[in-house]
């Protein structure tokens, strides 16, 4: 089962519903689960435990690592799980995206959960060498406001969509929505209702 895989999604999609919920099913079937994300992703820390939290509730601790990580290293630090969970992926270098595939080269199977683009609607670093290096590229789809299918991730200053500043702002539902592309361009230059 040499396998990479890459399941992606805009904010809100359920990308970490169903990270979490991968982890389970394994689990429950006996293999061992490494379940891991950036540690840039600070939302839901618990007693200084890192955890995966989806928006709608589902939690689970897990591991974290940094961008100076090498991630076969880090990998090596456990008892040899058979399947390995990274959530919030885009998040990785390039040279961690490497790491995960030679791993999945090792008979271990790699599932990356995360955002294929920003803000800026660029790709991320970890999602770029995802897409060129996964045998599997899986799109979660979520809807925008207007009913249309979302494919951006909307940042959200003040009440409009703004496409400048640092790509990695973290938030949540306060400060990102899923839009359409039309969406996207309207309420940069009209204010949204987000009540």
């Amino acid at each position: 089962m040499k396998r990479l895989y890459f399941k992606y999604g805009v904010m809100g999609s359920s990308k970490s519903a169903q990270a979490l919920m991968t982890a389970f099913n394994y689990t429950e079937k006996g293999y061992k689960v490494l379940l891991a994300k950036p540690s840039i992703d600070t939302r839901g820390q618990e007693k200084d435990h890192p955890m995966i939290i989806s928006r709608i509730g589902l939690k689970q601790p897990c591991e974290v690592f940094d961008k100076t990580t090498n991630l076969v290293e880090f990998y090596n630090g456990f008892d040899k799980p058979e399947i390995v969970i990274i959530d919030e992926a885009q998040f990785c270098t390039k040279e961690q995206i490497e790491q995960l595939k030679e791993l999945s080269e090792n008979d271990v199977v790699v599932l990356c959960y995360g955002l294929k683009t920003n803000f800026k609607s660029q790709l991320f670093e970890g999602s770029k060498r995802l897409i060129e290096l996964a045998e599997s590229i899986q799109e979660i789809k979520s809807v925008c406001r207007c009913g249309a299918k979302a494919t951006m991730n909307a940042r959200i200053v003040d009440g409009y969509v703004v496409t400048e500043g640092d790509e990695i702002q973290i938030g949540g539902n306060e400060s990102y929505e899923a839009m359409c592309y039309h969406c996207h361009k309207k309420y940069q230059t009209e204010k949204i209702n987000r009540e």
